[in-house]
């Protein structure tokens, strides 16, 4: 890249600071450079066409998904002229350079791709599982920093957060992000990964004990030591085992002084796995320390869509069906993976016409801990505001429309909107499967209502009160 391409790249680096924050910059960026700006004329009108050279191709697609309307405008505020953007991979150009001799053209630095290479028989099983890759993990405000640092680290393994730490809770993505990290670097490098869970060490290092033979204790060294990525998963179930912590302080040692890239995940952070030593607990510090926390509503609907287009019927489901097991779903991935079996099962064996709200909660009312049907906020709010009007809660239920019933139905309904995490299709389902508009409605009438009339104020304190 020439002098004028870098000051050009390095204005629009500083501009994009202002637009989006480090991490994706780090992310997506930092490795990109301008390979040339050439001038056009397009429509009769002078433009340039810039062209970025990217590291590969999955930054590529990100960036073109993600960014591209940003790259233009910024670019066009500093270039002074319309620009067409384009991308170019980095082999894309060894490729061109390699045809061409030396000429007075501007040389564009890059480093070649590395070579795949067939590893002999007797390599090592990585043990990744080859359906997580980053392409199919579900990406919110949750997990952001997490993926991005994990996209990092597998593009520049050992030189960019080594070691890698991801903590979070069970079923939030932390295993799918370290097999995508292994799949990404196998298919792109020539590098030994290798992944297992800390049983796993504990039971080979527990052999080695037994199994005091050369042979043996060669082959776990170069298990473990002779390999470019090492992954150890549920770390924190090492603080069981004493002399396997030593054996892994020295592994580890060995590889980070390599520069070999170490990927650990556990269900708490470095600081709080108190019975580790504190020696490799500093040493977990050493890198990058992520947390994965539990998605939110938005992120848990994307992930029941993503999950429900894998099966066949997902045609026949309607929408209320995946607002309703993600707002009924635990805060893990494998409870919503769960749900959507058990649907799916109960569908095959009644072979509905479609899969709605009142379907869906037959199916899962002994699975999904909130069961609309099970003892819950809402229950206990209906039974406070039918008590108070003096009616029952078969008649909040009903489809009566009279003024001394709807009137407290439409008070009960805001109730559970209100002081209730439930959503709107869930809450309509349990006033006898009212469309969600008719719940928004009921909502909105009493929030009008409220804003002038005293005598309902006190009316909702004193069932608030009732409820306890």
């Amino acid at each position: 890249m020439n002098d004028e391409n870098n000051i050009v790249w390095q204005n629009f680096i500083n501009i994009l600071k202002n637009k989006i924050s480090t991490v994706s910059i780090n992310s997506w960026f930092k490795y990109c450079k301008i390979y040339k700006i050439e001038d056009a004329i397009e429509n009769n009108k002078a433009i340039k066409i810039v062209t970025i050279a990217t590291s590969s191709q999955y930054i590529k697609d990100a960036l073109i998904k993600r960014y591209l309307e940003t790259i233009e405008e910024l670019m066009e505020s500093i270039l002074g002229k319309n620009c067409n953007i384009e991308f170019i991979l980095e082999e894309e150009i060894n490729n061109v350079q390699a045809e061409i001799t030396n000429t007075d053209n501007t040389h564009f630095q890059t480093k070649a791709p590395p070579e795949k290479v067939i590893q002999p028989e007797t390599h090592i099983e990585n043990n990744l599982i080859n359906k997580y890759t980053f392409e199919n993990f579900i990406v919110g405000d949750s997990n952001l920093l997490a993926n991005t640092a994990a996209l990092s680290v597998a593009e520049r393994p050992g030189k960019i957060y080594n070691p890698f730490f991801i903590h979070g809770k069970s079923g939030l993505g932390k295993t799918h992000l370290m097999h995508a990290i292994g799949n990404y670097i196998t298919k792109n490098t020539n590098l030994k990964v290798l992944y297992v869970t800390s049983d796993k060490f504990i039971s080979d290092f527990t052999s080695l004990n037994v199994n005091k033979d050369s042979s043996y204790i060669q082959a776990f060294k170069d298990k473990y030591r002779g390999i470019d990525v090492l992954m150890i998963d549920d770390i924190q179930f090492l603080q069981r085992a004493e002399k396997t912590q030593q054996e892994f302080f020295h592994t580890f040692n060995s590889l980070y002084d390599m520069n070999k890239q170490i990927i650990i995940s556990s269900d708490r952070s470095p600081d709080d796995l108190k019975l580790l030593e504190e020696r490799l607990r500093t040493r977990f510090s050493w890198g990058l320390t992520v947390n994965i926390y539990p998605p939110d509503i938005e992120l848990k609907k994307r992930i029941v869509r993503n999950k429900m287009n894998e099966h066949a019927v997902a045609a026949l489901v309607e929408d209320d069906v995946t607002e309703y097991i993600a707002s009924n779903s635990e805060n893990d991935v494998r409870h919503i993976e769960g749900a959507i079996t058990r649907l799916y099962a109960y569908a095959a064996i009644m072979g509905p016409h479609k899969i709605d709200l009142e379907f869906a909660n037959e199916a899962l009312r002994d699975y999904l801990k909130n069961s609309v049907y099970m003892d819950s906020n809402i229950a206990k709010i209906q039974k406070a505001v039918a008590d108070y009007y003096k009616i029952t809660v078969e008649d909040l239920k009903s489809k009566k429309r009279t003024s001394n019933i709807n009137y407290p139905r439409q008070v009960a309904i805001y109730l559970c909107r209100t002081y209730t995490d439930e959503s709107f299709p869930k809450i309509g389902l349990e006033f006898g499967n009212r469309d969600h508009s008719t719940i928004i409605h009921a909502c909105d009438k009493i929030k009008a209502d409220l804003k002038t009339n005293t005598q309902l104020r006190e009316i909702i304190k004193e069932i608030k009160n009732n409820i306890g």
